[in-house]
């Protein structure tokens, strides 16, 4: 059972007018009320006339007078019954009348009820949840490609404008307020080793080193005229240019030689050395108190520079521009991935029953847990709601919402009343 939720006393709640109608099926359903009330009045008055006609007649016509009498009193009495729930009969303060203004407040409250106790139950909840097959129903609509793109699209565009509503000043705030004190409290070190540990463990770096030996070796061999040039301006002033020349072109031959060496070769002295290195530091980072002192000096240096806040803007920016150059292209990258895996999503839901279940189990238990969590606060709208309801106002908007069928309680009132009426004419005539 939902967990019981406190209601303002409704001497505290502001009266305020129903929902706003729609003036067109409101129209419509004061010309269905007036046409039922019509037909009712009529009944009741054909029986008066034909009560008044067959008045003191004997035989058939006797027969016909009873029923038509017993028709007006089951006119009325339906008349009072239906009239009394929205209003005094006649404008006289009946006692039990107008029950919907008088008692609305009650009426809203058993409502509540009656929704908490018979619908937001967990194993009513379950068992509709079961019964939808939402998974199933998902799969199929998703399956037709039109649905397919309307979700990408929606998707796409909700992206777009939540992208475009944060603002510099935003990442700004996240930056200084939130990710960089987080930072200067957690202690760096730790982090460190223990992540290179990881990638070292797992050679999760060669990969990286290899890239680099690569880039390096195309830009010597790409560059040798700005290579012998950033070494000849560092040459003394009073070696000869020749033999400046010489040594550049030399350096950089070896160099290149000696890329290519460690590049070919997985077992190089130097990829054990920067390994061994790379290790050496791990453990440092993890045991050693000076080198942790250092790694956390620098980790605050770099935190302190201010232009950590404007290069977080500038990432900020360029992952933006991407996303949306990406995400509004309706061709582009971003849609085109995000299609793809919708259908592939789609077709696991027709064809694997084990996923369906899993996934319609988990929205039972998501739908329990929020109506046991904040069931209480849904039905207590209705009270509320209700509560806050002009009493005569509400009285007239449900009378125009259900008014026409009750007139059918006149209606067959009149008719059943005619027909008792002339069973009991006929019984008192056999008794006699």
């Amino acid at each position: 059972m939902p967990r019981q939720a406190t209601a303002t006393p409704p001497s505290q709640q502001p009266r305020i007018s129903l929902i706003v109608p729609d003036p067109g099926a409101d129209e419509e359903r004061r010309r269905g009320l007036r046409r039922m009330r019509t037909v009712a009045v009529g009944l009741l008055l054909l029986a008066a006339c034909v009560y008044v006609a067959t008045l003191g007649r004997e035989g058939f016509w006797g027969f016909v007078n009873a029923g038509a009498e017993a028709s007006m009193v089951g006119a009325i009495a339906d008349w009072f019954a239906v009239t009394a729930l929205f209003k005094h009969p006649l404008g006289l303060p009946i006692p039990h009348t107008a029950l919907v203004p008088k008692r609305k407040d009650e009426l809203g409250k058993g409502l509540e009820e009656f929704v908490g106790e018979n619908f937001l139950q967990e194993d009513i909840i379950r068992e509709r949840v079961a019964a939808a097959a939402i998974s199933a129903r998902v799969g199929d609509w998703l399956s037709d490609p039109a649905n397919a793109r309307r979700v990408v699209d929606e998707v796409s565009d909700v992206a777009a404008i939540a992208l475009g509503k944060v603002r510099d000043d935003h990442i700004a705030d996240l930056v200084t307020e939130a990710l960089v004190p987080r930072f200067r409290e957690e202690p760096i070190a730790p982090l460190l080793g223990t992540t290179l540990m990881e990638v070292l463990r797992d050679d999760l770096h060669h990969g990286l080193v290899d890239l680099a030996l690569e880039e390096m070796h195309r830009w010597l061999v790409d560059n040798p005229e700005t290579f012998s040039r950033v070494l000849g301006e560092r040459a003394p002033w009073w070696a000869p240019p020749k033999l400046n020349d010489a040594v550049t072109t030399r350096i950089h031959v070896e160099a290149v030689a000696w890329i290519e060496d460690i590049r070919a070769d997985p077992q190089h002295r130097a990829r054990d050395a920067l390994d061994s290195m790379l290790g050496q530091l791990a453990r440092d980072l993890l045991n050693d108190e000076e080198t942790q002192a250092r790694a956390e000096a620098f980790k605050v240096r770099l935190l302190d520079h201010p232009q950590v806040v404007t290069t977080a803007i500038s990432l900020w920016k360029a992952m933006r521009s991407a996303l949306l150059g990406s995400i509004q292209d309706r061709e582009g990258a971003v849609r085109r991935r995000l299609l793809v895996e919708l259908n592939l999503f789609s077709q696991r839901l027709r064809e694997d029953a084990a996923l369906r279940e899993r996934l319609d189990r988990t929205a039972a238990e998501l739908t329990v847990f929020v109506i046991e969590r904040y069931g209480a606060e849904l039905t207590t709208v209705i009270t509320h709601t209700i509560e806050r309801w002009d009493g005569k106002e509400a009285a007239r908007r449900i009378e125009l919402h259900v008014g026409r069928d009750l007139q059918f309680i006149r209606i067959n009132g009149t008719i059943v009343g005619g027909l008792v009426g002339v069973l009991i004419h006929t019984v008192s005539l056999l008794v006699d």
